[in-house]
Parts: structure tokens; C-alpha cells; sequence
């Protein structure tokens, strides 16, 4: 559990600079740059090379992509009939779609559920999550900005997005046996800073006046990442008869919080900066009890 603390001294840690020196608030672009274009991609370079795609362990992923394409129709029709900006709809359809399914969702699963479990876990965070951001998020992230507005040119910014060619990169270097020790632990130690880092950024921008300002946006992200997510994985899962490890890893993954990488994504894209960076901040909080409490259900 000592990550998830981690994860809540950083964002603690954040809050309080910026009220100390309120200039702090400038550094956040930058903290963001590191976090994409140089913290992500090393994790993805480390991980994917040591991805092994199991047969047994499909449920947990799709769970995962489900819940991210799930986000995209559901999240649009509630933005369209609540009148929503094309900005706040696509902010949430990012921080609602991605779950935070290494940071917090692989501690909180070895505390509740054991080691046995971890494989499962991991696999649904890189096959699942961390594939589907890269590939998923992007399109989205530059569709709703409208950066890109055509099929060809939003597939270009996908194919730029530095944590996408790193994707390519690590199958390549996996295909070929992996990362010489040295390179992957440079590797390693680069993507470890992409949690406190983001974290720290976090805390820096929220307030809580902007929960009051985005309550009714946020309620609907979070009700569905934290909610409506995963208890459709649930029933799923019944219907097809899943049980056992894949079953219970692809509920509680789907419940984790929002992806802090999927919040800079939409910082970084333009896609309401304020409200993306609260339902990650509230989200966070919030996970440590809801995945108990999905937890639970799961006996």
C-alpha cells in the first residue's frame, strides 16, 4: 500500500506549494511535458517487451478496452443532453475511460486480493489500458479538440503520440528478446517518476471551488468510471460464465480511478484543464474506498 500513500503525499504535497509560493502553478506544463512525452513512454518501453498475452486472462483486458469505448458512447450521450461543451464532453470521456490500473489499481488489488492476482492485473494494464490510451485516447483527445477533424489527420496524431511509438518500439524490442539489464533499468527508473510527478501536478492546480463549479460534469465521469463501469464488467462477466482470477481482476480494475495520464491528456489537448484534473484528484480519494467496497461484492 506504501504507492498508494505516495500517490496521496504527492498530490498533498502539490496543494500545499502552491499555497505557499502560488507561482508554483507555472511549473505545471512542464511537469505534464515530463509525464507524456518522457515518463510514459519509458514505462511503456520497460513493460511492453515483458508483455505475454495469455488466452485465459482475455476478460481483464477487454474489460479494460470495454470500459474505454464505453466512456466514448455513453459519456457523449449524456454531454449532448446535458448541453455540455464539446471541451468538457471530451475531457470526460478520457478521465472516465482510462482507469489509473497500475498506480493504484495493482496496489490495491495485491492488498485486497493477494499475489495470485497480480499477473492478471498487470496484463489488464498493459494490454488493456495503457494500449488503448495510446491508441483510443489519442483519437479522442484530438477529435474533441479539433486539432485534427478528418479520419487521415486524427490517425497522424496517433501515430506522433510519443507514448504510441514507444508501444511499436517495446513489441519490436519483445519480439527480439528484450532490454539488455542496464536499459531496462533506466528504463524503469524513468517511468517510476511518472505517478509522483503527475500526482504533484495534480495537487498543484486543484481547488475546491472548482468541484462545486464542474459538480454536475464530474458526478457523471465518475459515475461512471467508478460505478457504471465496472458493475457492467460485473454483469459481463456472469453472462459469459467468467470466474475465478480474470473475473474478479476485470471488475476491479474497472472500478480504479481515473488514468492520471489520460488527465494530462486533456489538460495538454485543451479539453476543460480544470475539470479533467479534479475528477482525477476526486477520483483518486474516492478509489480507496470504492474498490473495498467492489471488493466486497466480489466476496
Amino acid at each position: 500500500m506504501s504507492a498508494l500513500i505516495l500517490l496521496g503525499v504527492c498530490m498533498l504535497l502539490g496543494a500545499l506549494t502552491v499555497r505557499i509560493k502560488p507561482e508554483a502553478s507555472d511549473w505545471v506544463p512542464g511537469l505534464n511535458g515530463w509525464v507524456l512525452n518522457i515518463a510514459f513512454p519509458a514505462l511503456v518501453l520497460e513493460l511492453i517487451p515483458k508483455l505475454h498475452l495469455e488466452p485465459g486472462l482475455w476478460f481483464p483486458v477487454m474489460a479494460m478496452w470495454g470500459t474505454a469505448l464505453g466512456s466514448a458512447a455513453v459519456l457523449w450521450l449524456v454531454g449532448r443532453a446535458a448541453g455540455w461543451s464539446r471541451g468538457v464532453i471530451g475531457a470526460l470521456v478520457l478521465v472516465a475511460g482510462f482507469g489509473n490500473t497500475s498506480f493504484t489499481g495493482i496496489p490495491l488489488i495485491e492488498a485486497l486480493q493477494g499475489k495470485d492476482h497480480l499477473g492478471a492485473a498487470v496484463l489488464a494494464d498493459q494490454a488493456g489500458s495503457f494500449l488503448a490510451l495510446s491508441t483510443v485516447g489519442v483519437f479522442v483527445a484530438a477529435w474533441y479538440s479539433g486539432t485534427a477533424t478528418s479520419v487521415g489527420a486524427v490517425l497522424l496524431k496517433v501515430a506522433r503520440f510519443p507514448p504510441f511509438i514507444a508501444m511499436l518500439a517495446g513489441f519490436a524490442v519483445g519480439a527480439a528478446g528484450g532490454w539488455p539489464v542496464l536499459v531496462d533499468d533506466l528504463l524503469h527508473r524513468i517511468g517510476t517518476t511518472l505517478s509522483p510527478l503527475a500526482l504533484f501536478a495534480v495537487g498543484l492546480q486543484f481547488k475546491p471551488a472548482d468541484i462545486r463549479a464542474n459538480l454536475a460534469p464530474m458526478a457523471a465521469g465518475l459515475g461512471w468510471k467508478m460505478l457504471a463501469a465496472p458493475l457492467l464488467v460485473f454483469a459481463t462477466g456472469r453472462v459469459l460464465g467468467v470466474s475465478g482470477i480474470p473475473f474478479e481482476v476485470g471488475v476491479l480494475q474497472a472500478a480504479t480511478a481515473p488514468m492520471i495520464s489520460a488527465g494530462i491528456l486533456a489538460q495538454q489537448s485543451g479539453l476543460a484543464p480544470k475539470l479533467a484534473n479534479t475528477v482525477v484528484g476526486v477520483g483518486i480519494v474516492l478509489s480507496l474506498a470504492t474498490v473495498p467496497l467492489w471488493n466486497l461484492l466480489l466476496g
